[in-house]
């Protein structure tokens, strides 16, 4: 399965042929209503919470009420639905997160094309994950857990938000690349897996920072690697994956996308605001405490990530079987 990095290019840059005199004259119109900013996923969570910085940011700067809209539901392809069909004329915006990249391989009856229908704005942040065990697990180190594992295949289980969430997939590619059985035990949401996690019902998850930090911090649950190719500001002492499994990288994604044939003018005023957020130091720091490490940069860079996580998630799915119902 691939999927060419310059559909998201084409797509970035898609309106640059437009009369120069009409441009000119839409950016300084835009915006003149408010602007929704649609999430695919319930309130509250680590994607509602960047989705509202950078949509307060973008109210300040620009003077119009840019409002959150949460469609939750199916992975957030209900939200994907909603913006693929939206009128290009940059009012409606869909918060970009991974699950995006993984649901094409998933979905087979989508009524739409991420790829084709989406066209990238700007990749706000990386985001991490954490491996973090309970307690009763006899390992301090990936290494120790990879030999707890083998010497006890099938008898680990890991939670996840359900199949083909991040966490399930991050999960399987360990398992891939470290050579060991864990049983997959979905929930509805990472939150109940986290609480069953606490209660020793599992032993491990590939968790969202924003999800198992404070129960890190407590002493409540052991975090072993992170699995950014780097360390995370917000847990130093915390090593990488890849330090013991060489190569393995899972981490995620959040950022801004518009439907496709939205003018080119709309899009880089868009990006040009939202790096200026980037740069922001309150904005910064939030983004940091979530588990994120801030990239910003331009459309074209935010369309490598997407075309590089969808075509590496679709072999992971495809390599573990990984289905939805």
């Amino acid at each position: 399965m691939k999927f060419p990095r310059r559909t998201f290019l084409h797509l970035a840059v898609g309106a640059a042929a437009l009369p120069a005199l009409p441009r000119i004259a839409r950016t300084q119109a835009y915006p003149s209503r408010p602007v929704r900013i649609i999430v695919g996923f319930p309130a509250g969570g680590a994607t509602d919470i960047q989705a509202r910085l950078m949509g307060q940011w973008l109210s300040d700067r620009l003077g119009q009420q840019f409002i959150i809209e949460n469609r939750a539901g199916a992975s957030g392809n209900i939200g994907t639905e909603a913006v693929a069909r939206a009128p290009a004329d940059g009012y409606t915006l869909l918060q970009i997160v991974t699950p995006h990249a993984i649901n094409s391989a998933l979905y087979s009856n989508l009524s739409f094309d991420f790829i084709r229908d989406i066209a990238p704005v700007i990749c706000a942040a990386r985001l991490a994950y954490v491996v973090v065990v309970h307690p009763s697990v006899p390992a301090t180190t990936i290494p120790e857990f990879i030999a707890y594992a083998k010497a006890n295949p099938g008898k680990i289980n890991y939670g996840s938000a359900g199949p083909g969430t991040p966490q399930n997939i991050a999960c399987e590619l360990f398992k891939m690349m470290a050579g060991v059985n864990l049983v997959h035990v979905p929930y509805r949401g990472g939150a109940p897996a986290t609480t069953d996690l606490v209660g020793g019902q599992i032993q491990v998850i590939f968790s969202p920072v924003s999800e198992s930090i404070q129960h890190i911090k407590a002493g409540s649950l052991r975090a072993l690697a992170v699995t950014t190719a780097a360390r995370l500001d917000v847990l130093p002492d915390v090593p990488t994956m890849a330090d013991f499994v060489p190569g393995y990288e899972a981490s995620g994604f959040a950022g801004i996308g518009v439907p496709r044939n939205t003018p080119a003018d709309i899009i880089d005023m868009l990006n040009k605001e939202l790096n200026a957020g980037l740069a922001d130091s309150k904005i910064r720091a939030r983004i940091v405490e979530l588990g994120g490490t801030v990239l910003g940069g331009s459309p074209a860079a935010f369309g490598t990530i997407l075309s590089d996580a969808t075509e590496k998630w679709a072999r992971v799915i495809k390599s573990a079987g990984i289905k939805v119902e």
